[in-house]
């Protein structure tokens, strides 16, 4: 039997290099200048998945990169595909997403004289994007290679590359893949001086706390945050997105922060007690303006992140630029065992917090919640969509393992949610998915649940339906305005599900939302319920 000889196109060696860095799935709405390169992605084991919208591809790309850990691929056309694209690629840079967006353009010969569909891609992203090139046939595995150790580099984000169709169908001059450099990590000595000085700090704490951000459960640092909090009765506060680094049914676990006023209000208070708080790859931007400066005095902040700060939300006096998981490895060991906070303020602080958020009714968001809690269990995957039932399910959810709740929490986007878990599913298809949304929301992107059909993935779809923008709602009442714009009509998602080929029910309880959730777990292809209630459940909510 002969085999296929392997074809040396420009497009095969930029796909066999994103393969050689770990990068498996593609998403995306194909147009005539990137046909030969999804040819070329699929011949090198790179599965193309078609999206019915830019924006949410670039967001189902997202989610597939936070579960396989490796950068993942958006494909657009030219001109309008890569312009419907700018909300997710602005969703990647704000969400720490190693993406890597490959564009089609017009072919340089007729760029300067042609006009249709042609605008500057580059122009367009350069607020959005960490770098963007175009790729040429001498130079095509470098720049590609190149672009991989920018957008991994933290802080991780989007790089954009420009493809035309003549360079992608032209032989390749060298048949070489690149390699990205390895990113090693350095170890951590415990006779450092700046780390003696810091485990002096440490022992000498009699106030410590953790706060814990994205980069911390990325680099895996949880069961170091875990036996260093243990050692010197730290609690520890995570942002959303590091929700579960520090299982949440732990006592020092207070849980996450970041746009909740009532929780804020209950843990500033306590950090501000503390006399030392150690930042572990904590970054603000999915901090709401309550933490500017949330130090009155910076030298009881002590920050550890690869990434030099860029941002003026709040300022401490030492920074170490390092490895936060080698840090606190180095920390956990060394640090003599202590007890801190010997008037027993957090656990007073995590009862506190259970009553803000307690469920007040047999039905409602509040109830909801608890529900979905207990069915998704330990396993389960959960992703949640911007507004108001976002900030109680991120303050309410128990998560137990870090990335078991995922969301748009820096750039808080709409329509992310179901994206989202379309990605993670991609990747990992043994877990079971949930994806909650807001019926505003689901209106966004009603459409991606033809690529959920298509792909035949067994998501449980749970939409908060309130017929409310809910969460702006509150805002007028609290500043005192009329209700406006804010209203949406009663759409029977039941319906809408069984069209797009799911199994659709609407719920007005909680027996009917649980049964609906076992059986959901049972048959194959997506369930969506739809769960009503009404909008005032939120008041005093959060």
């Amino acid at each position: 039997m002969t085999q296929e000889p392997v074809s040396n196109r420009v497009a095969d060696i930029l796909a066999r290099t994103l393969h050689a860095h770990q990068v498996r799935n593609a998403f995306g709405v194909p147009g005539g200048e990137v046909v030969t390169l999804i040819d070329a992605l699929q011949a090198a084991g790179i599965v193309f998945h078609l999206a019915r919208h830019e924006t949410s591809a670039a967001i189902m790309a997202a989610g597939a990169s936070t579960i396989t850990g490796h950068p993942e691929l958006l494909v657009t056309t030219v001109g309008p595909g890569l312009a419907n694209a700018v909300n997710g690629i602005a969703d990647a840079l704000q969400e720490r997403i190693p993406l890597i967006v490959i564009s089609g353009v017009v072919d340089r010969a007729t760029r300067a004289r042609y006009t249709h569909q042609v605008i500057d891609h580059a122009q367009l992203l350069r607020p959005i994007v960490k770098a963007s090139f175009e790729i040429e046939p001498e130079s095509a595995a470098s720049t590609i290679a190149r672009a991989l150790a920018i957008a991994t580099a933290e802080p991780m984000g989007p790089v954009h590359l420009d493809l035309s169709p003549a360079v992608a169908a032209a032989a390749s001059p060298s048949a070489a893949i690149v390699r990205a450099p390895q990113q090693l990590r350095a170890s951590v000595a415990e006779s450092d001086p700046a780390i003696k000085r810091l485990l002096e700090r440490v022992g000498a704490a009699k106030r410590p706390l953790i706060l814990a951000g994205l980069e911390a459960a990325r680099s895996g640092a949880g069961p170091g945050i875990q036996h260093l909090a243990e050692a010197i009765v730290a609690p520890v506060v995570t942002t959303y997105k590091a929700k579960g680094i520090l299982p949440e049914n732990h006592p020092l676990a207070l849980g996450g922060a970041g746009l909740s006023p009532r929780a804020d209000r209950v843990l500033l208070a306590l950090i501000q007690r503390a006399d030392l708080v150690i930042s572990v790859g904590y970054d603000p931007i999915e901090m709401r303006l309550g933490w500017l400066d949330f130090m009155d005095d910076p030298s009881r902040l002590v920050e550890i992140s690869r990434a030099r700060p860029d941002h003026a939300m709040h300022h401490a006096a030492t920074s170490f630029i390092a490895d936060p998981k080698s840090v606190v490895e180095v920390l956990g060991r060394s640090a003599i065992p202590h007890r801190g906070w010997a008037d027993g303020e957090p656990a007073a602080v995590k009862r506190e917090l259970k009553e803000i958020f307690a469920t007040r009714s047999a039905w409602g968001p509040h109830a909801i919640v608890d529900v979905l809690n207990h069915a998704a269990g330990h396993d389960g995957l959960v992703t949640v969509d911007s507004g108001a039932h976002r900030i109680l399910l991120s303050q309410k959810w128990a998560a137990t393992r870090p990335f078991s709740l995922l969301q748009s929490a820096g750039f808080c986007t709409m329509n992310a949610a179901l994206p989202l878990a379309i990605g993670a599913q991609v990747a990992n298809p043994s877990r079971r998915l949930f994806a909650v949304m807001g019926d505003g929301g689901l209106e966004m992107g009603v459409g991606e649940l033809a690529t959920v059909r298509d792909l035949n993935l067994p998501l449980t779809i749970i939409v908060f339906q309130d017929r409310s923008l809910a969460l702006i709602a509150l805002k007028q009442t609290a500043a005192g305005l009329a209700s406006a714009g804010v209203t949406l009509g009663e759409t029977d998602f039941a319906v809408v599900a069984r069209g797009f080929g799911g199994h659709g029910v609407n719920v007005e309880n909680s027996n009917d939302f649980r049964n609906e959730l076992e059986a959901a777990g049972k048959r194959g292809g997506f369930t969506l319920i739809a769960c009503r209630f009404d909008a005032s459940a939120y008041d005093g909510a959060f």
